[in-house]
């Protein structure tokens, strides 16, 4: 062959060789840029259960066990903030009761500590889907604390973590709003509160859910910026129980003022029925069909509080002679509203109590062994929080 010729072929074959080596190492050149785009989570960490949202998973009322019209010392053993000589409600909440977000120290994901390895507590007692949301995404501050979203991410990136319980939407439907109202209605007015507080619910509706979607969304995609894979943990959202029981169910008359004053419970019968049988069981089933349009597992707490509600005949109230018990007392916060002496905070009523505390904590230690599905949580008559029980939805 002539030298021209050799010299032409041996270009041709280096050229060759020079793009087979590039073609060949194009997919380890994206598998790099893959990776540097999406780097792997601290799966070294901890593993981590958290929970973010509103007062219903934060820990409020977590003080209380159980109510007691008694006023002073222990409130008959109800106050766990009591020292012997004062009130330090800072032995319960910690540092966030100075800012209001009152996280308890039996807080749900508190009471459900063989979930993992660590049990951190996002939730601010009174927040709205705004206070979830990352800042950059529209996501608002709160008493003091960046939005959840963006401690999420910080969580994140230091643990290893499994599961995200949410609790929100609430306040956004303006839950305190409703029961203040019917409050004032049974102690001044006189008069339901049932039908405008429907229409104000009702108003709010379209616009609260979409809150909780978007909240959904801003906590994947924290997870994901993160370097989670959609696999690697779950969200779970949950509903609300009801913290009265319907009229027929209520150990106090409505006329008189032992129901406001003694039960701590002053609502009307029908409005009572109302609240129990239509408004929480409107909100839950509106909750479980954002958990099923985002495909997170749903948990309806619609009745987990069953006899064992403010005012319930099921139920009763500590007293000197009669200590608070599991079994026996009430396990939601009753309205500090009556004409009895103020016992701790407004913002702590209606709000599951210390033992409420407990039942929610066992409630989601049960869906921890239930990786898929919707469920219902509920307790069992005269048994404490262990005898509280899973139902498929």
């Amino acid at each position: 062959m002539p030298e021209s010729c050799q010299s032409t072929a041996a270009a041709r074959t280096s050229r060759t060789q020079r793009l087979l080596a590039a073609v060949l190492a194009l997919p380890l050149l994206a598998t790099g840029l893959l990776a540097a785009a999406a780097p792997a989570h601290a799966a070294t960490g901890p593993t981590a259960s958290v929970t973010m949202g509103d007062s219903y998973i934060s820990g409020e009322a977590g003080r209380w066990k159980g109510n007691s019209v008694t006023t002073s010392g222990s409130r008959a053993g109800t106050d766990r903030s009591w020292t012997g000589s004062a009130y330090d409600p800072a032995r319960i909440y910690g540092a966030t009761y100075a800012s209001g977000c009152d996280r308890s120290d039996v807080a749900e994901v508190r009471s459900a500590p063989t979930l993992a390895q660590t049990q951190i507590n996002l939730a601010c007692s009174g927040a709205v889907t705004a206070n979830v949301y990352r800042a950059a995404n529209g996501g608002q501050s709160y008493k003091g604390e960046a939005p959840q979203a963006d401690q999420l991410a910080a969580v994140a990136r230091a643990n290893n973590v499994k599961l995200i319980t949410l609790s929100i939407g609430g306040n956004d439907l303006g839950f305190a709003d409703v029961i203040q109202t019917c409050v004032k209605d049974y102690l001044i007015w006189y008069s339901y509160c049932n039908d405008d507080q429907q229409a104000a619910v009702d108003a709010k509706m379209a616009t609260a859910m979409a809150g909780v979607r978007k909240s959904v969304d801003e906590i994947r995609a924290v997870m994901t910026a993160a370097g989670y894979a959609a696999g690697d943990y779950r969200i779970v959202l949950q509903s609300y129980p009801s913290p009265i029981p319907r009229s027929s169910e209520m150990r106090y008359g409505e006329s008189g003022w032992s129901r406001a004053d003694t039960g701590g419970c002053p609502f009307w019968d029908g409005d009572a029925d109302w609240a129990r049988d239509s408004l929480v069981p409107q909100i839950s089933d509106a909750l479980a069909a954002v958990a099923a349009a985002k495909g997170v597992q749903f948990m309806d707490l619609r009745d987990m509080l069953q006899g064992r509600e403010v005012c319930a005949k099921a139920a009763r109230q500590a007293t000197p002679s009669v200590a608070p018990s599991a079994t026996t007392s009430e396990w939601a916060r009753f309205v500090d509203a009556g004409l009895s002496a103020s016992q701790g905070t407004v913002q702590e009523s209606m709000h599951p109590n210390y033992y409420g505390q407990l039942a929610l904590g066992r409630c989601l230690t049960l869906l921890g062994a239930r990786p898929t599905g919707n469920w219902s949580c509920r307790n069992t008559a005269g048994q404490d929080t262990d005898g509280m029980y899973l139902t498929a939805k």
